[in-house]
């Protein structure tokens, strides 16, 4: 008969009686606790039926276990922290990228080569600089040519207001022949032939009056079409000179000398960086939090960080992503921040109450929510769902915990609601 097997057997079976049957005593033994008599005999006098030790391992606690446990505590040791709620700004956090305040590309609007030499880009420009210079062609004598036919216009008026007057005198001649035929011809003393003569005179002059007020008019709309002309033509010639519209930096070259240059033609870009933008876009859920005039700040991808406010907020969401456009303007008088640089932005919205904790705190429960177990007022574990409101890099801000929490922070995974434990607290680190 081999001994080995019984012996191995015999073990086997010693070490799962005491894993099961003396598991309480098991542990005080491993914590170096001394376990009683009582107890001990309490313990081997227990049924060693096996559905009744299952269900005695699947209790968590039993009233009458949690009270000894605070009695002689022997709870589960964990490691708690004392939190007190702060007040926090409850911030609307989103992803964007610089802007310029203002960026044109100046364009040509004639057809002409340009004579000027090219402004390399990043250089500075002021308002009303000449950026590119175009030849002037035949332009100055199509204006001379305009202004000789506004001059030949007005000459015009004299002579044309000359004949209305004429043309008025000898209205008011054929009205008295008419009025002296007519009576002479009521006494008998002037014919029939005579009274029509008179009266035909008198039309004639009435449509010579007509005549002479439309050559009026049309001297009058030739001075105005002159005018138009010159006008049209120094407009011309004001194209010839493409100037900066405001102050800023070129972003490209200028045309290049000799270029020629068509109605569209880029002359050059400008872009205006002393004040910038910081675009981003809201999701729809969290639009409504932001206001005008809120407070943002901003880390750009090289690690600056900047402060503005909030200058507008869209009111038609984007139709593919259903997001608003938020712009913030920064101060930039250094330049320092350039045109489409990432930034991380944070705006200020409504603030609220919240816990700062470590991410290891944070745990499930049985049924899958997240939340904090925290030790009560009983030395029991309690378990509260938690609201995340901010991420950050050394911890998490967390809302739906009440004013003070005992936090359990080491050990949180290896309780459940209602264990007793034996804390041992620490203050959190400001």
């Amino acid at each position: 008969m081999r001994v080995i097997p019984l012996m191995t057997a015999a073990v086997v079976t010693a070490g799962l009686y005491y894993a099961v049957i003396e598991r309480d005593a098991l542990l005080a033994f491993a914590r170096g606790e001394q376990v009683s008599d009582e107890t001990a005999s309490s313990d081997v006098s227990e049924p060693t039926d096996a559905s009744a030790t299952t269900a005695a391992a699947s209790e968590t606690v039993a009233p009458q276990a949690a009270g000894a446990d605070k009695a002689d505590n022997s709870g589960v040791r964990v490691v708690a922290l004392r939190s007190t709620a702060r007040g926090i700004d409850s911030a609307v956090v989103l992803r964007g990228q610089t802007q310029a305040i203002r960026q044109v590309e100046v364009r040509s609007e004639t057809t002409s080569t340009v004579l000027s030499e090219p402004l390399r880009k990043g250089a500075q420009v002021k308002a009303g600089d000449l950026l590119c210079k175009l030849d002037p062609g035949t332009r100055p004598s199509t204006l001379l040519e305009a202004k000789a036919r506004l001059s030949e216009a007005k000459i015009r008026v004299p002579e044309a207001r000359a004949r209305l007057d004429e043309a008025r005198a000898r209205l008011k001649e054929a009205q008295i022949n008419l009025t002296a035929a007519a009576k002479l011809s009521e006494g008998g003393f002037a014919s029939e032939t005579r009274l029509a003569s008179s009266q035909a005179a008198e039309r004639s002059a009435v449509a010579g009056v007509a005549t002479a007020e439309t050559g009026l008019e049309t001297t009058s709309a030739g001075i105005e079409a002159a005018s138009a002309q010159v006008a049209a033509a120094e407009k011309e010639l004001a194209r010839l000179d493409i100037l900066a519209p405001f102050d800023g930096l070129l972003e490209s070259d200028t045309a290049e000398l000799g270029s020629l240059m068509q109605p569209g033609s880029l002359c050059a870009t400008v872009i205006q960086l002393e004040t910038i933008k910081l675009v981003g876009y809201v999701p729809e859920t969290e639009v409504n939090r932001v206001t005008i005039g809120a407070g943002a700040r901003a880390e750009l991808a090289n690690g600056r960080n900047v402060k503005g406010k909030v200058t507008f907020i869209s009111r038609s969401a984007d139709p593919t992503t259903r997001t608003f456009e938020v712009e913030i303007t920064v101060p930039n008088p250094d330049l320092a921040i350039r045109d489409g640089q990432t930034a991380d932005i944070v705006i200020s919205a409504e603030g609220s109450k919240a816990h700062y904790l470590p991410q290891s705190a944070l745990t499930l429960n049985n049924d899958g929510q997240l939340g904090v177990r925290v030790v009560e007022d009983d030395m029991t574990v309690g378990f509260y769902p938690i609201q995340l409101l901010r991420d950050e890099a050394s911890g998490v801000w967390l809302g739906g915990l009440p004013e003070q929490a005992d936090v359990i922070v080491v050990g949180q995974d290896f309780v459940v609601a209602g264990v007793s434990v034996a804390p041992t607290y620490k203050e959190v680190s400001q």
